[in-house]
C-alpha cells in the first residue's frame, strides 16, 4: 500500500524515541515532525539522513484504513496500548 499524499499520521501521531534530523531527542506522540512541510510531505524522505525508524514504518490497510481519520485514530490507539506502564496515568 502507498501512503496517502498529505496524510502524515505516522509523522504526527507516533512517538519516536531515537534522534531524527532537527529533533535530537526524538519526538513525543502527537507532536508534528519538524521535517514535514506545510503540505504534510516529508522534506527528507529518501535522503541519506532519513531515519531508519521512518523507513521501517510501512503503510498497510490495517494501519491506514481508507481515510486519514482512520489512520490517526488507529495510530493514537496503538500509541496508548504500547505506552510503557511507567508513563501511563
Amino acid at each position: 500500500m502507498e501512503c496517502r499524499k498529505g496524510c502524515a499520521a505516522c509523522c504526527i501521531v507516533v512517538s519516536i524515541n531515537s534522534p531524527i534530523p532537527g529533533m535530537p531527542t526524538g519526538k513525543k506522540a502527537g507532536v508534528r515532525c519538524i521535517n514535514l512541510d506545510d503540505s504534510n510531505f516529508c522534506k527528507i524522505h529518501n535522503e541519506s539522513n532519513y531515519p531508519k525508524f521512518c523507513s521501517g514504518l510501512k503503510a498497510s490497510k490495517e494501519m491506514c484504513g481508507d481515510n486519514n481519520e482512520y489512520a490517526y485514530e488507529y495510530l493514537t490507539n496503538l500509541e496508548l496500548f504500547t505506552k510503557p506502564e511507567k508513563y501511563k496515568n
